[in-house]
């Protein structure tokens, strides 16, 4: 590989970073998250703890796609914080409300779901777009 470029080194993965660390810590949290729900949530919690560390993981995995994506232009980054956010938003409220019987919670659910498909919006225009 004499004189190609190494795709994990350069302004790119640099400018980029912040979303993947924040990416990385939503998938650990949902990793432990759907952990809980499997083998320690009581029956009437794990359904909404398994949904929250679902939709989180797969954000989070989103959110690392769109920060890796050379040919995103600007908008797959935004794309990615969106998505992270949205995930990270949507599951914790989830979590709120089973765990701490906060109910109110119900009301910020939305919110990051409002983020999480503003991720896919964002992405799909980025790649409409292509590298701009």
């Amino acid at each position: 590989m004499a004189g190609a470029a190494n795709p994990w080194h350069g302004s790119a993965m640099t400018a980029h970073r912040p979303l993947i660390v924040f990416a990385a810590a939503n998938g650990a949290m949902a990793v432990m998250l759907g952990a809980f729900a499997a083998h320690g949530a009581g029956p009437a919690v794990k359904t909404l703890l398994a949904t929250g560390a679902q939709y989180q993981m797969v954000h989070a995995v989103l959110a690392v796609a769109c920060a890796l994506w050379a040919g995103g232009g600007r908008l797959a980054p935004i794309a990615g914080w969106l998505a992270a956010a949205g995930g990270l938003v949507f599951s914790l409220a989830l979590s709120l409300i089973a765990l701490m019987s906060l109910p109110a919670m119900g009301m910020v659910a939305p919110l990051g779901g409002v983020l999480m498909i503003a991720g896919w919006v964002v992405l799909m225009f980025a790649a409409l777009r292509g590298d701009r």
